[in-house]
């Protein structure tokens, strides 16, 4: 995958809040977060460096950068941090006013005509088949109006993260689930399983408010 594009515009946007989170949630001091940025970005490019270019209509494509923007961080820190802390420090990283007012306009859209048709025709591209750092899934409707679910066998953050060596830390993404649901509005996130958690698949659940 190339650095230019997606994954450079990421980096911007981001880096700061991962940087500041360092300390704000790590408890990393100045000098040690400005190295361990440094360090990530260049780790970060060495991992984009190796994924392969997704292909057009796969929509998760920012799933992979965001993973590969934590990981690099992670590889980058003096220790390794515990789950619970890393949990906190991915979602308020991501949280940044510019996304709060992505998942507004994002939940505007939810559970509308074409939101639907856009998970229906991910779940039938099926791109992990072809791209392993991607995601299959089955799109199943709750069929009573209020809402529906998308059901995840293959997942491309699982992937990436254990030939990285930080599969142990994976449920820290998996938890954004339910804070990027939160922040649009529209939707109660629902789980039972993860593919990371030891389950059969991961279910992202999407009801609807009322």
């Amino acid at each position: 995958m190339k650095y230019a594009g997606m994954p450079a515009g990421m980096w911007l946007l981001f880096s700061k809040s991962f940087r500041n989170n360092l300390a704000g949630v790590l408890g990393y001091d100045r000098e040690t977060s400005e190295k361990i940025t440094k360090n990530a970005k260049a780790k970060y490019a060495e991992i984009i460096g190796k994924l392969p270019e997704f292909e057009k209509a796969d929509r998760f494509k920012m799933n992979i950068v965001n993973c590969a923007m934590l990981s690099a961080f992670c590889l980058s820190m003096p220790q390794r941090p515990a789950v619970e802390k890393l949990t906190v420090y991915y979602r308020n990283s991501m949280l940044t006013g510019a996304m709060k007012w992505f998942c507004r306009q994002s939940g505007k859209k939810k559970f509308s005509a074409k939101d639907i048709r856009g998970m229906q025709m991910t779940a039938k591209l099926k791109a992990a088949d072809r791209n392993p750092y991607s995601w299959n899934a089955e799109f199943l409707d709750y069929g009573d109006g209020s809402g529906y679910e998308m059901r995840f066998t293959k997942c491309g953050i699982c992937v990436l993260m254990k030939e990285l060596g930080l599969y142990d830390l994976v449920p820290a993404m998996c938890a954004l689930d339910y804070t990027m649901s939160e922040a649009g509005g529209a939707s109660d996130f629902v789980r039972e399983y993860t593919l990371a958690g030891g389950g059969p698949y991961c279910d992202c659940g999407y009801k609807k408010k009322r």
